[in-house]
């Protein structure tokens, strides 16, 4: 009997939905926030399941220990192997005890409730939970393994026989499978990583917040490094292997092969009785695990790795329900059950170690390599759980950067007690011969991907990797294709949910296709499934592609304002099963399908609000961020548009940083460098970005060994790993994590976005206007016009409207401005989006001109930076126009959608993300008031309206694209609103034209805002987060006008100061400090450590002035901060006040030795002098 005829068999009987019973998490966190072990674990060994094997691994104790509340733990380099059966079984049952001690009486009062291994539809249900009453149970996790699956059977199960991809396609199965109420879709997420949060914060705020939650004890702050790589996640051989937005493809080879090698070095000849084990064990528990990808041979990141690995960073749990996120003490319990490589993790408890890990980062952010960072870091976190890969070894020193988030406050105690019950384990694969590795197959299978693949698979063996359907199909011959008629996706919607989790997810796909998300639902045929196909079950697999971070930030606002809604997780692959019920199957269906509970995050019991639990924020150095984004990213700026747009471009990515300012004068002489040298080197053809470091680290390596400062400056050169040979070959049109879409080029700055903030009167003016219709920019250009004086220089105006324009627009003006590029131009038209604004930017780039774009003042939406009373009044006044030049008046029909769709076209936008762009483009941005502040809130029969013809709008372009309103199958109701519309805002009249800043009050000020520019007094808002720049010592700061007066007092009552103050000019003084701390001289955690006092008012003591013929400075003496003596780490604590020229202020150290040999004097202040210091960061 054929796949198909059994399936359509068991169909034919009356075939009942199992018992819904336990899926709960074994682990539970939020996203972000890693709750310790604070609720109930599923117990994975069940007697449905085979039994856990025995595991003889004999496990390295760690040789860390406890200093306080410190824990450094050590990595073992060897490993014993045992042999002895009476050892097997230990880990498992270690692992198994650990957890039982830390387990917690569940609070929903859930209980499991066995059930048969039955699928619904053809997709085995993950196990669910169901509420029966108040009874508490206890319920402890094991990580056992499977006995009695071996690799033999695995090969068996595969060797069975599968339809052809025929089945799928020549039935026309899709095509003829009709939705109706027996119709059901069952969805599983099968793989996905963390969802994407946006701190609406700036950076100091979210560092001010994390501090705070910490010092009062709400939270530790984690941190982890960032490793340079790519998104892999794996779900099993049957679950799948995913990159970011693909699957089955050479990213995803080459991560189960780094995977399944690293498989063998940690078990050695267990390895594939391991392989196979841990593959039933995700498919059994339907889980996954996420890795960041880090090799030579998909592409360059900042630095060629110098092994080939890859290290954990999420486990996630995808039963029925919201997925279930381990925190980082189960991540590390159950990668070291499993010899899994895991991130090098630190911990800060109280408010000494937080400040101090903040002040570090900045004292290290534009030099930080691995070694110096990691080093710190352990010398100031409260625990420190060093990676299984050392990152300077296995990377190199090149580091990306840090994540530091907010974990619940027992985090610490919950990582010692897994820090002692699961030891690290040595490896027990060192020195076996695994055969050619990563690269070797790859340098000898260059004729095209799919061999790559197919060499890469076949040497990762059957026990890991036994099923190659998502590569090369159910046949293995790769004459097919996976893509999937687009109706899947409409099916999918249309068919009733056959369980909670399949409704939860169409609500994700439904909101992001109605607001019209910036995403891609791409549906592929499931091969896994192939034997289940029949014409009334269906299987595919589900692409969630988010093409823009703007998403995840409106879906984030989303999920404010509907707490039920699924996160949109990054990394987003779901399984989907369409399949036909019968009335029996149909009530059971019902009746299971709303059975999950869960709480108002999918998280464990939490003290901390939403916001507080997402505190994130990422930290990368610099020396990383020049070889990526200055150097990589630059390339194509560079060879395309010269090397003045490059230099544009990098000069305001460092402004963007915040870089320092002798970090950017540095790096600005090595850029200018490494652009004529790689320019001269290659031409106009454009170095590839995927191999740019086999020139970029023999330049940088030379520019180091000319000195110690560049060495610094570049961190680390000169351990070049060639890989050209090796490199993996990648499809047209794919980027590194393998996403189907070519990736978006970064938009190139011109001169104009980086110019100062004054207009040189040898340069052109444009004035342009990112508004909509009815926002009154002609009035305001005729008004300009007729008043060309506003500039208050000599310039000729000259105004150019769209309406009457033929052609296109923007050429137009470009050819004017290259015909009078000193003039003012005003472009009277629309500039709505990117692509516009990035015409005006090449127009200015190329007739040296700046741009000021002006936009009616607005507070905005969520999404957009016009709100609805602005929209309101911008039709008002376009329904009142009489013979525009445009016909856009009261005699169109269809004023209302025009007006519409110019709204939509800034959808996604806040209005501080709106105002933002433009500044960072333009450099500056010119308001025009619109609405008064006083005024009364829209009134709803207005707020109706406008909501109504949004909805329309939204329904319309949807079937209709951009299709005009009085066509298509919507004609009818445009009619009608456009109708109403007129009605409502006319009825509104009073109130709408009561609302509107008087037209001249408009004109003053934007005129004034325009001549300010003109003439170069003006500054632009702050919209940028606040950046840090890098710290070099700890001081006290004092006030100067205090050191005056006590120096004053000094020479009143002493002839002999009186006489060395003369001629010193001491009034010029402007600075005064007494460094406590110096990090060249004392080290990064010397200066560090201070970061908890910053900002704060310490006493300080002058006892006496030293002072010779070349210099003069007061002993110090700081005082107490809450109960704790400041200390500082210089051998004499001292104010320097004066040196000679050509004497370095350092020199004043020696003040005191010099008095003792009769070379200065001394002269002591009794009783002291107290004056209030200020410590801070310099």
């Amino acid at each position: 009997m054929s796949a198909t005829q059994r399936i359509i068999c068991a169909f034919s009987h009356s075939c009942s939905l199992p018992p819904i019973s336990s899926s709960t998490s074994f682990f539970k966190s939020p996203p972000f926030l890693f709750l310790p072990f604070t609720r109930y674990y599923r117990i994975l060994a069940r007697s449905v399941l085979i039994p856990p094997s025995p595991m003889p691994r004999k496990q390295v104790q760690s040789a860390g220990g406890h200093k306080e509340l410190k824990r450094i733990e050590k990595p073992k380099a060897d490993r014993i192997s045992s042999t002895t059966a009476d050892a097997t079984g230990g880990a498992s049952e270690a692992l198994t005890h650990g957890l039982a001690e830390m387990r917690i009486a569940e609070n929903s009062g859930q209980t499991s409730v066995p059930a048969a291994a039955r699928q619904v539809g053809g997709v085995q249900p993950a196990n669910q939970s169901t509420v029966h009453g108040p009874k508490t149970v206890w319920k402890v996790e094991s990580y056992g393994t499977i006995s009695g699956n071996t690799v033999d059977k695995v090969e068996a199960e595969v060797a069975s026989t599968k339809n052809s991809i025929a089945a799928l396609s020549s039935n026309n199965l899709l095509e003829n499978f009709t939705v109706d109420n027996s119709t059901y879709s069952l969805a599983r997420i099968r793989a996905t990583f963390y969802p994407k949060f946006e701190n609406e914060k700036s950076d100091q705020e979210i560092r001010t917040r994390m501090i705070e939650m910490v010092s009062k004890g709400l939270a530790t702050l984690e941190v982890s490094l960032k490793h340079s790589g790519s998104l892999f996640m794996y779900a099993g051989h049957k679950g799948g292997a995913y990159a970011k937005n693909s699957f089955g493809n050479i990213y995803t080879a080459v991560g189960v092969f780094v995977l399944g090698r690293m498989f063998r070095e940690a078990w050695g000849t267990e390895a594939s009785k391991k392989q196979v084990e841990f593959n039933e064990f995700l498919e059994r528990n339907h889980m996954c695990i996420s890795m960041e990808l880090v090799t030579a041979v998909l592409g360059d990141h900042g630095q060629r790795p110098n092994e080939d690995f890859v290290v954990v960073t999420a486990v996630t749990e995808l039963g029925k329900g919201k997925p279930k996120f381990y925190s980082t003490p189960e991540i590390i319990a159950f990668c070291r059950k499993w010899c899994l490589p895991t991130n090098h993790v630190w911990l800060f408890s109280t408010r000494k170690s937080v400040s101090s890990f903040f002040a570090a980062f900045d004292a290290l952010c534009e030099e930080g390599t691995a070694t110096p960072v990691c080093k710190a870091l352990d010398e100031i976190a409260d625990i420190s759980i060093p990676g299984s890969k050392d990152h300077a070894r296995a990377q190199g020193e090149i580091l990306e950067g840090l994540v530091a988030r907010i974990v619940a406050r027992e985090s610490s105690s919950q990582m010692e007690k897994v820090l002692k019950e699961f030891p690290p384990a040595a490896a027990d694969g060192v020195g076996l011969d695994f055969g050619p590795n990563l690269r070797e197959i790859c340098a000898a299978n260059r004729s095209d991907e799919k061999q790559q693949i197919r060499a890469l698979l076949d040497s990762v063996g059957s026990s890991f990797c036994p099923d190659h359907s998502d590569w090369f199909g159910p046949d293995g011959a790769d004459g097919h294709s996976r893509n999937a008629d687009r109706s899947v996706l409409s099916k999918f919607l249309q068919a009733n949910p056959a369980d909670y989790s399949t409704r939860k997810l169409q609500e994700i796909v439904r909101l992001m296709r109605e607001k019209r998300y910036p995403a891609a639902f791409k549906c592929y045929h499931n091969f896994h499934e192939v034997d289940a196909l029949a014409c009334d079950n269906l299987f595919y697999r589900m692409v969630i592609h988010v093409h823009s971070d703007s998403a995840f930030r409106r879906y984030q606002k989303e999920m404010r304002h509907k707490p039920g809604l699924w996160p949109l997780y990054r990394g987003f692959f779901v399984d989907i099963n369409l399949f036909k019920a019968n009335k029996e199957r149909s009530i059971e269906i019902s009746r299971g399908s709303d059975d999950v509970v869960e709480d108002g995050t999918g998280t464990s019991g939490s003290d901390l609000a939403d916001d507080d639990a997402n505190l994130m924020v990422k930290l990368k150095f610099l020396t990383y961020k020049l070889r990526t984004f200055l150097i990589r990213n630059g390339l194509s700026i560079l060879f395309k548009e010269g090397p003045g747009a490059y230099k544009a471009y990098y000069l305001r990515q460092m402004k963007n940083w915040g870089t320092s300012s002798g970090k950017q004068r540095e790096l600005s002489k090595m850029l200018d460098e490494w652009a004529v040298y790689i320019r001269r080197k290659y031409g106009n053809k454009q170095l590839s970005s995927s191999t740019y470091l086999s020139e970029a680290e023999p330049f940088l390596e030379q520019f180091a060994k000319r000195s110690p400062q560049n060495q610094a400056l570049v961190g680390s050169a000169g351990n070049l790993v060639r890989s050209e040979d090796f490199l993996a070959i990648v499809g047209e049109g794919r980027d590194e994590e393998g996403d189907l879409e070519v990736e978006r080029e970064i938009p190139s700055p011109k001169s104009s976005t980086l110019a100062t903030k004054t207009v040189a009167k040898q340069e052109g003016l444009m004035v342009f206007f990112p508004g909509i219709p009815g926002c009154a920019k002609s009035a305001l250009c005729k008004e300009l016009l007729n008043s060309p004086d506003v500039f208050e220089d000599d310039r000729p105006v000259h105004s150019l409207m769209g309406d009457l324009v033929k052609g296109k627009y923007w050429q137009k003006v470009a050819d004017e401005r290259r015909k009078k590029p000193y003039s003012i131009m005003l472009a009277d038209k629309n500039a709505p989006n990117e692509e516009v604004w990035r015409q005006i930017e090449d127009m200015c780039n190329s007739t040296r001109a700046s741009a000021v774009p002006v936009v009616p003042e607005s507070e905005g939406t969520d999404s957009n930076p016009y709100s609805l009373d602005a929209l309101a009044v911008f039709m008002f006044r376009v329904l009142q126009r009489v013979n525009h030049p445009g016909s856009l008046d009261k005699a169109s029909p269809n004023a209302g959608y025009v007006l519409l769709m110019f709204y939509h076209l800034y959808e996604g936008k806040s209005r501080r993300e709106f105002e933002g762009e433009l500044i960072e483009r333009f450099g500056s941005l010119v308001k025009m008031p619109l609405l008064k502040s006083d005024r009364n809130p829209l009134p709803q029969s207005v707020q109706s309206i406008l909501e109504e013809g949004i909805n329309l709008y939204q329904l319309h372009t949807k079937r209709h694209g951009r299709l005009e309103s009085t066509k298509g199958s919507y004609a009818k109701e445009w009619t009608m609103w456009e109708k109403q519309l007129r009605e409502v805002l006319f009825g509104n009249a009073d109130y709408l034209n009561s609302i509107q800043v008087p037209f001249e009050v408009a004109v003053k000020e934007v005129s004034e805002q325009l001549r300010n520019i003109a003439k170069g007094d003006y500054t632009p808002p702050d919209t940028e987060k606040r950046k840090f720049g890098t710290i070099t010592f700890a001081a006290l700061s004092l006030p100067v006008t205090e050191i005056h007066g006590v120096l004053k007092n000094i020479a009143s009552s002493n002839p002999s100061v009186e006489a060395f103050l003369k001629g010193k000019h001491l009034e010029n003084l402007q600075k005064a400090h007494v460094t406590l701390a110096h990090k060249r001289s004392h080290g990064v955690k010397a200066v560090a450590d201070y970061g908890a006092f910053l900002h704060e008012n310490v006493p300080l003591e002058l006892k006496a002035l030293l002072f010779s013929d070349e210099m003069a400075a007061f002993e110090a003496c700081p005082g107490s901060l809450g109960g704790e003596k400041i200390v500082s780490k210089n051998a004499w604590p001292h104010v320097t006040l004066w040196t000679a020229q050509g004497v370095s202020a350092k020199e004043a150290n020696a003040l005191p030795e010099l008095f003792q040999q009769g070379k200065a004097s001394r002269v002591d202040l009794n009783p002291p002098v107290t004056i209030t210091s200020t410590l801070e960061f310099f």
